[in-house]
């Protein structure tokens, strides 16, 4: 399959970091609740899911663990979406606590939490979706989830009955809020549903494509569905990214600029709106309840890959460039897919603009890989001579595809200024009209 060339290419990078950070060993499993403590603390996998819909995933990226609080952001989405703003942030506040998961931050005049990235936030929260019931109320936060993750998601009953039976903390939380008139009902329904909530199963690619949806406006980029509207996704994203890696938040967000959500369980979703969602598993925690492994590894990804929010928004303008009919040096037939394509036709023609970042380079790899044919001998024109910029993440990974599709016996026309570093991969065109020239089938 010609698309496995990006795949693999991407998977490279991951694989990378979970080779460099793989024997981080330092910090400790959860033991507070009694099943976490029998995860593998060598355990590590790395997933990353394009807005574009495309998953990559390197070591142990399909191991499932409890989701823990990283549930939290995608039931506040849950909550914004059926009440909206004004509602829930009269009921839960919007701040840094600035103090552990399971503080006891509530404000000392209403007894409302401080937000609701925290246990006492995250149950008021829970305790909001609109439901008849108990059951009704947990089946709504299951859905969503699963629709967050494009697959039907289930609950560690194991798990479950162990967050019920030592989440006394928990359960002091929510009585105190009761108390304070900020949790309203019945504490031990909300309870429950929030200890159902904490135990449902996921594996790092899960946690990929839930991030990726948040990237995607609320929309799901594998199913197509959309979740919750464009609007929450921005309010969600603005409290992950102050709240979301507790009284670590603001070194977090300092140096690696993404909104994140961790879990006890080792779980870190971190988002880069607009262009894609990761995920991570790596059970053994730092002080602050943060995977240790995960933290590191995703620091040097947003380095290396120009991610941090304040560094380098996404583009304003399309990556790729789409020839109507009649356009372009060959044509229409330029952009034809390779499956569609017959001896003596021109070759694919795939165009880009603007800077490449990574994910840039990564839409267009997948581009040129999907418009040639499955066997070799294709022959494609890559045009990036309306392309003002390649990033050294970008260069890496166009590199590496482009060894990848050679190697497979594919020919690779390559045109403009930065298709130059480039050239040992493929056949470096002077201009449009060369590559137009060397696209016509010999006479």
């Amino acid at each position: 399959m010609v698309k496995g060339v990006v795949v693999d290419a991407v998977n490279a990078v991951l694989a990378n970091l979970c080779r460099e950070f793989r024997e981080l060993n330092s910090g400790h499993l959860a033991t507070y609740i009694p099943p976490l403590a029998r995860a593998d603390p060598a355990d590590f996998g790395i997933a990353l899911a394009s807005a574009s819909g495309h998953r990559y995933q390197a070591g142990e990226a399909d191991r499932l663990f409890t989701i823990q609080s990283v549930s939290k952001p995608f039931v506040l989405a849950l909550a914004l979406s059926e009440l909206g703003a004004a509602e829930v942030f009269r009921r839960v506040g919007s701040e840094p606590s600035g103090e552990p998961f399971n503080a006891i931050s509530l404000d000392p005049e209403t007894g409302r939490p401080a937000n609701p990235m925290i246990n006492a936030g995250a149950i008021a929260t829970t305790a909001l979706v609109p439901a008849k019931g108990v059951e009704q109320r947990f089946s709504r936060i299951l859905e969503t989830l699963s629709g967050f993750a494009g697959r039907a998601l289930d609950v560690d009953e194991e798990v479950y009955r162990a967050e019920a039976a030592t989440g006394d903390r928990n359960i002091a939380l929510a009585h105190l809020m009761r108390a304070a008139g900020s949790l309203t009902g019945d504490p031990s329904g909300a309870l429950d549903v929030y200890f159902r909530q904490c135990a449902i199963r996921v594996h790092a690619v899960d946690l990929a494509v839930m991030a990726a949806t948040l990237a995607n406006g609320g929309v799901n980029p594998v199913t197509g569905a959309r979740v919750v509207p464009e609007p929450v996704t921005v309010q969600v994203l603005a409290v992950m990214a102050t709240c979301g890696m507790y009284d670590g938040s603001g070194d977090w967000l300092l140096r690696v600029g993404l909104p994140a959500k961790s879990g006890v369980s080792g779980g870190l979703v971190a988002v880069s709106p607009g262009r894609s969602g990761m995920g991570c598993y790596s059970p053994l925690l730092d002080t602050a309840g943060n995977p240790v492994r995960a933290v590191a590894a995703l620091t040097v990804m947003s380095q290396e890959l120009g991610l941090h929010l304040m560094h380098n928004p996404p583009p304003a303008t399309p990556t790729l460039i789409e020839p109507g009919p009649g356009e372009g040096p060959g044509g229409a037939a330029w952009s034809r897919a390779g499956g569609d394509t017959a001896p003596g036709d021109p070759p694919a023609w795939v165009a880009a603009q603007g800077e490449l970042d990574f994910t840039a380079a990564e839409r267009l790899a997948y581009a040129l890989a999907e418009r040639l044919p499955e066997a070799g001998h294709g022959r494609a024109v890559i045009d990036l001579v309306h392309v003002t910029a390649v990033d050294a993440a970008a260069e890496t990974l166009i590199r590496a595809v482009l060894e990848r599709v050679t190697a497979r016996g594919h020919v690779v026309g390559l045109v403009g200024e930065a298709a130059v570093p480039f050239s040992t991969q493929g056949v470096l065109l002077a201009s449009r009209s060369a590559a137009a020239a060397w696209s016509r089938p010999p006479s």
